[in-house]
């Protein structure tokens, strides 16, 4: 714990600042605040001597368990109820969606020369739900937080753009509040982003944004097992070649990447309990259980992603990153693009 406390409690004050900055510029999320003042922070080099030396090892806990804690209490956020209600047409667009922005970010970032696993990292911030699913998925694919840190920033950057592009364009596409919260839903990639995007256009588009949002969450656990199949097989494959090999790759005993993280199962349970469970609570006790629930789920949510995202922002060095951060951001750039437009085509094809 003496290892640990100073870098969580550097993470707690980052934490606080960025729900001040949130109260006094509420378009700005706390998540988003968080992030940047690890960026900036990272970028200081006498603070730079403590993060990676004194801090690292309390940054380095919020940057992995905290978020995997924060992604199971995301769960909670998500009941089957709510999602079957959209109908299958639009459950059917969502997962075609995430699918094909999952698989064009991954080759684009393989043909532009990501390093490491940033391609598989991006695809998933981009697709799916943020730096949720970057933590998720770099849980699964074993990425280095060097690895983690700039699909994050991209995402966060993307995401804090979107705030201020897409409601200027509701009015010249024609949108209706309904069909932007829908479109926001669809291509924004945090939920505290997606929030600050559609209550712009009201209560309406709000509420269409945020369950079409939690619908596209919901697809990380598969996501997350299908690359976790996926690496198995490539592991065990490169472990069967002959000695000598230079592509063979012997794993150590006992060393075998998890199928599906443990806390993907909770966030899976999470689900589960905020469908049955809950509803099953409330109407034994005779009143509504669920919204004091939440209301200190998301709140204790809230704070472990904003602890991790701190800590995975002050792992950003702008001086590493300008060798092959260019290449990161055309990738990420073209990804959000790509997510945007296939999203507003799809608000056209279920409006009809």
């Amino acid at each position: 714990m003496t290892r640990l406390l100073p870098g969580l409690a550097v993470a707690a004050a980052a934490t606080v600042l960025a729900f001040l900055v949130h109260l006094a510029v509420p378009a700005v999320p706390t998540l988003t605040a968080a992030v940047v003042l690890g960026v900036v922070v990272a970028q200081l080099p006498a603070a730079q001597r403590m993060l990676d030396g004194p801090l690292k090892a309390g940054l380095g806990l919020a940057a992995r368990r905290l978020l995997r804690i924060g992604i199971v209490l995301l769960g909670l956020k998500l009941s089957l109820v709510d999602i079957a209600s959209l109908g299958w047409e639009t459950v059917a667009v969502i997962v075609a969606i995430v699918g094909i922005t999952f698989a064009a970010t991954l080759w684009f970032g393989r043909v532009m020369g990501l390093p490491g696993t940033q391609p598989i990292l991006v695809a998933a911030g981009f697709s799916v739900c943020g730096a949720s699913a970057v933590g998720a998925m770099s849980a699964v694919t074993r990425s280095k937080d060097d690895d983690s840190a700039t699909p994050i920033a991209l995402v966060t950057l993307c995401g804090t753009l979107a705030i201020a592009v897409l409601p200027a364009l509701r009015i010249p596409l024609g949108l209706s509040p309904e069909d932007f919260g829908v479109w926001v839903g669809l291509s924004v990639h945090d939920v505290g982003q997606v929030v600050a995007t559609a209550q712009i256009a009201g209560p309406a588009a709000l509420a269409a944004a945020v369950v079409v949002k939690l619908t596209r969450v919901l697809t990380l656990a598969p996501m997350v097992a299908i690359v976790g199949m996926a690496k198995r097989r490539r592991d065990a494959r490169l472990a069967a070649l002959p000695e000598g090999h230079p592509e063979r790759v012997v794993q150590p005993a006992g060393k075998r990447p998890p199928l599906v993280p443990l806390f993907i199962v909770g966030f899976v349970a999470a689900v589960l309990v905020r469908t049955f469970v809950l509803p099953l609570v409330d109407a034994s006790a005779g009143a509504s259980v669920t919204n004091g629930v939440l209301d200190v789920a998301d709140l204790v949510q809230t704070v472990l992603f904003s602890l991790a995202l701190f800590a995975l922002g002050s792992s950003i060095r702008f001086a590493a990153l300008a060798r092959t951060g260019w290449r990161a951001l055309v990738v990420g750039l073209g990804s959000w693009a790509l997510i945007a437009a296939l999203s507003l085509g799809a608000v056209h094809l279920l409006a009809a």
